[in-house]
């Protein structure tokens, strides 16, 4: 890189030795005599920690998980207390006080550094110098990367680069000719459907980010490992796109990755190749960058208390409720698995990996609780954006030439939730109109922290000290709630403004003819539902909404249609998902409120995605200007997994040469459509 690492080295070192000086006359029992002292300080700390620091890496990166940072900052003060009895002029009487030098003098370091921008091209510059020293082979086949920032909506996005939130992607297009593309998810605007389509080309049969499947007599959860793992047993053919050799990093899904890592669906498995965390190391080359870490967490959480308390004073609406439990959640998937991705992807380049994917989890963690456009959540997206561009830096350096790709998997819709409209619960409704036990299953979906718990898992699951030590510490916290043995008698559940009823005791699916009475008529008429989709034995599926219905078979509406409101696929997905072997007994989609662009989600989110209405069903892929993209629209996350195996092929990697099914297009084909909807399209 521009500059070389000695420069940055130096003024690393200049900025530290003067914090160690201005340290010493205000914290008790450290004192230093003069700035040369200080220097030689911090020098003498910094060769220690080149000594010291590789050697017990491997064991202290899960620890220091462990630990939330405590024992890299128990090895700093002992590094500074040996460097101390070194060097001239300066004294530390304890571990405590090293503690309190470490700490302060690493937050000064830190402020210091990112005012000069040094602090992640120093981290940038170090990552490079380890990994060339195993360099992948070198090849002028292009490899694929693909970054995918999790929850964004095509139109926030190109707001955010016009007004300047997203500088990095929108010089991309200004300069390098890239391509901002829109495409259309199914109903289920969700993560795990939509990276089913994207890694393995097939989201059959998933109609939720939870849903009840009653031949298993239990609730499927996208996020849990142990669901993770069977949804991609399902859907996989063992030729994911990522299947040749190729990374997943931090996704839900595996797409048959050889490699991967923080993925909901591997986590578990203890007999994946290679040493967990390898492509980390470098991260943590230093104990004083993991310490910063830590410090940025802290400030993170720092700024989520600011906003939330602001978001209260202002009556900025709508917003939720937020503890310090999403702050720290929000301090790990900002900072802590943001900077982990940057050096595994980076790892993965230098590597030369033919077919990278990563899910950036950032902008849709903060989205969720603050909104789409709020200010804090514009800031984390500019902290993804710079992210991509530290990835890209890297490019030149790898092996092989890349071509990147930003891309997201679904956006998000804002709205007041429903029972901020209407002082209830979905479950609320439907227990007035049923008899026996109506279970309202846990809307909380956190993604944050389900990532956090799968990290933790995941080390766990090593056969290694470290994981043994992790096991130890944690013990039951690591294992996933058992589901509840007793059946409930009505089962509902939310996927963001996406409502599903189930009947778990009555096999099969439950027809209208057979629903209790009164309730259908109930939820059809709520001012915050739009339409429920049921079956009926004479008529087959009916979306049924306050003033019309619509019959899927024959496309027959009577009165007003109730998917107008949501476009022209609408039809198709809704078709499609009763379909489904699971589709669940009923299913309901919030009212859409178009003035706004707004939803009422059935969870406690002020941005939510699952179903139907708004920039939810609209993510973007943008690309570089030499990948062609159809013209005509493209539905559907399944057809964008087609579109990349066939850049891949056009690339050169023979792997995937053999993908594209005769007969199909890769855009606007639905599955599950009526023969005049697909007339139409």
């Amino acid at each position: 890189m521009p500059g070389g690492l000695g420069p940055r080295t130096l003024l690393t070192l200049l900025i530290a030795a003067a914090a160690l000086l201005v340290l010493g006359p205000v914290i008790p029992g450290y004192s230093v005599e003069t700035f040369g002292d200080a220097l030689i300080l911090a020098i003498i700390a910094g060769l220690l920690n080149a000594l010291i620091w590789p050697a017990i890496v491997r064991f202290a990166l899960p620890l220091t998980v462990l630990t939330l940072g405590g024992f890299v900052l128990v090895l700093n003060a002992a590094v500074l207390l040996l460097a101390a009895a070194i060097a001239p002029g300066v004294n530390i009487d304890d571990v405590w006080t090293g503690i309190v030098v470490a700490v302060c003098a690493t937050l000064i370091t830190t402020l210091l550094a990112t005012v000069l921008s040094i602090d992640d091209d120093e981290r940038f510059a170090a990552h490079l110098a380890l990994r060339r020293r195993r360099p992948g082979r070198r090849t002028e086949v292009p490899g694929l990367l693909l970054l995918e920032i999790d929850g964004l909506a095509h139109d926030v996005l190109q707001r955010a680069m016009r007004v300047g939130n997203a500088p990095a992607l929108a010089v991309s297009v200004h300069d390098h000719g890239f391509r901002l593309e829109g495409w259309e998810t199914d109903w289920s605007s969700q993560t795990g459907a939509c990276q089913a389509g994207l890694l393995h080309g097939n989201d059959d049969d998933m109609p939720a980010f939870r849903w009840w499947e009653k031949d298993q007599g239990r609730a499927i959860v996208t996020n849990h490992p142990k669901d993770a793992a069977e949804i991609e047993r399902r859907h996989s053919d063992g030729r994911g796109l990522l299947y040749a050799d190729g990374a997943s990093r931090a996704n839900i899904l595996s797409g048959d990755a050889p490699h991967s890592m923080l993925t909901m669906s591997t986590v578990l498995d203890r007999g994946r190749p290679g040493r967990l965390g390898q492509d980390y190391f470098a991260y943590f080359a230093s104990p004083y960058g993991v310490a910063r870490t830590m410090l940025r967490v802290i400030g993170e959480v720092a700024i989520e208390r600011f906003f939330a308390i602001q978001q209260g004073r202002r009556d900025v609406r709508p917003r939720i409720k937020r503890g310090w439990e999403y702050a720290l959640v929000r301090g790990y998937a900002t900072v802590i698995q943001l900077d982990l991705q940057v050096a595994a992807v980076t790892a993965d380049l230098l590597a030369g990996r033919p077919v990278v994917y990563t899910t950036f989890l950032a902008y849709d963690e903060v989205a969720h609780h603050s909104g789409l456009e709020r200010p804090d959540t514009l800031a984390v997206l500019r902290r993804v954006d710079n992210a991509i561009e530290r990835i890209a830096a890297a490019v030149p350096h790898a092996p092989r030439p890349y071509r990147i790709v930003v891309l997201s998997d679904h956006g998000q819709s804002q709205g007041a939730t429903f029972k901020q409209r209407y002082g209830e619960e979905l479950s609320d409704v439907v227990n007035r109109h049923v008899e026996g036990d109506v279970r309202a299953e846990d809307a909380q979906s956190d993604e944050g922290r389900s990532s956090f718990n799968a990290s933790v898992t995941e080390f766990a699951t090593r056969d290694t000290p470290a994981g043994h030590v992790i096991r130890t510490a944690a013990g039951k916290r690591l294992e996933e709630p058992e589901p509840d043995d007793e059946i409930p008698e009505v089962s509902v559940m939310a996927s963001g403004n996406l409502g599903l009823i189930t009947f778990p005791r009555m096999p099969g699916r439950v027809t209208l003819e057979q629903m209790p009475p009164g309730l259908i008529e109930a939820l059809r008429s709520h001012p915050g539902i739009a339409f429920v989709l049921v079956r009926s034995e004479a008529q087959g599926p009916l979306v049924l909404g306050p003033a019309g219905s619509r019959n899927l078979t024959t496309d027959a509406v009577e009165g007003e249609d109730p998917l107008a409101p949501f476009g022209p696929y609408a039809a198709d997905h809704v078709r499609r998902t009763d379909g489904f072997a699971h589709c669940p007994d009923l299913v309901v989609n919030s009212t859409y409120w178009a003035d706004l662009g707004e939803v009422a989600a059935f969870e406690e989110l002020v941005g939510s995605h699952g179903g139907l209405g708004g920039t939810q069903s609209h993510p973007f892929v943008l690309h570089p200007p030499d990948l062609p993209w159809p013209q005509e629209p493209v539905i559907g996350a399944r057809n964008v997994h087609r579109i990349l195996r066939s850049w891949l092929a056009a690339l050169g990697q023979d792997a995937y040469r053999e993908i594209e099914p005769p007969g199909e297009s890769t855009s606007t084909r639905v599955d599950g459509a009526s023969p005049a909807a697909m007339a139409e399209n």
